[in-house]
């Protein structure tokens, strides 16, 4: 089948972004499926299978709408990706669609698949909200985006970070330093999100006014946090009694953000996880917004899904086998 589009209004420079350097776009969309791609001016011709053509006349078009400015390599390996595992592309975000654009350092930053777009709404409309899936899929970067973005905003006075410092126990003491080289080492995902998001001099000065903060979830105790931004990152490795002792902390104006991947629980064995005791507390509780993810949400390196797709299946496959047999 031979489906031909000519993008209308004709516009040379999104031409250009969309085809890259010398159609080289338009090749590595060739190396992904049975197709073959071919242009003239602003008229395409897409031959191959129906269905392989439509997919590609859709992420031609999914395109042409973001090439405003250049499509950078990642953008186009995460689409290339989504299209190789037939998923539908996601649409260029635009005020007229309602999708969410925050404020941030990175003025294009929204979700890139339907579940981190129902997660930012999550966190938008909802006082606590649980991300809760793999390593990749931009669970915690999009907390962080939201806080800033509250703070750009001052629907918030402060953003107030947290995580398990120990992923056993947070025993601090046999590590050198005072506290804060102590504890730096765990936190220092937050401090790579806000460096992205801020700029290494606007964070250096939000910490010194106090409109930032980073903190083990051990301090977190006895606080009640009004008008702030909280987020647990790593709340797979907290305990059942530190998940309600960090939720009770929240106070008026305030939102809640928990993050984890309970895949990758390092307590130790036979102690229950707080994340997966609250999803099964809190479900159905009025104000509590919950979003899985999944390895079709992942956001990193293509490779990273497949890492995550690949252990999804051999941990089903152990939970099979351990699995009485049924007579």
């Amino acid at each position: 089948m031979i489906l031909r589009h000519t993008f209308m209004p004709l516009d040379n420079v999104r031409l250009n972004h969309l085809c890259g350097p010398m159609d080289e776009y338009l090749r590595a969309i060739e190396a992904v499926l049975p197709v073959t791609v071919s242009r003239r001016q602003g008229a395409f011709k897409i031959d191959g299978s129906k269905r392989d053509a439509e997919k590609v006349l859709a992420l031609l078009e999914m395109l042409y709408e973001r090439a405003k400015k250049a499509i950078s390599a990642d953008t186009l390996q995460l689409a290339l990706d989504d299209l190789h595992r037939g998923n539908k592309p996601l649409a260029a975000p635009s005020a007229e669609g309602g999708d969410i654009v925050l404020h941030t350092r990175r003025a294009d930053l929204t979700g890139r698949t339907s579940n981190q777009l129902q997660y930012l709404r999550h966190i938008l409309s909802h006082d606590i909200s649980f991300g809760i899936g793999p390593a990749g899929t931009g669970k915690t970067f999009l907390a962080v985006a939201c806080a800033v973005d509250a703070l750009e905003r001052s629907t918030v006075q402060r953003v107030v970070l947290t995580r398990p410092a120990v992923e056993a126990g947070e025993h601090l003491g046999f590590l050198p330093g005072d506290l804060t080289q102590k504890v730096d080492p765990y936190l220092r995902p937050l401090y790579d999100a806000l460096y992205d998001l801020m700029g290494f001099d606007r964070v250096t000065k939000a910490f010194e006014k106090g409109t930032l903060e980073i903190a083990p979830l051990a301090f977190m105790r006895g606080r009640t946090l009004n008008h702030s931004f909280i987020i647990l990152d790593e709340a797979q490795n907290t305990s059942p009694e530190q998940m309600k002792m960090f939720l009770t902390r929240i106070g008026f104006g305030s939102k809640a953000v928990v993050t984890g991947d309970v895949s990758q629980i390092d307590l130790p064995r036979g102690m229950p996880s707080g994340l997966i005791d609250a999803e099964q507390v809190l479900k159905g509780v009025k104000g509590i917004a919950m979003t899985r993810f999944t390895s079709v949400d992942v956001v990193r390196h293509p490779l990273v899904a497949r890492i995550v797709e690949a252990y999804d299946a051999q941990r089903e496959q152990l939970e099979a086998l351990r699995k009485p047999e049924t007579r």
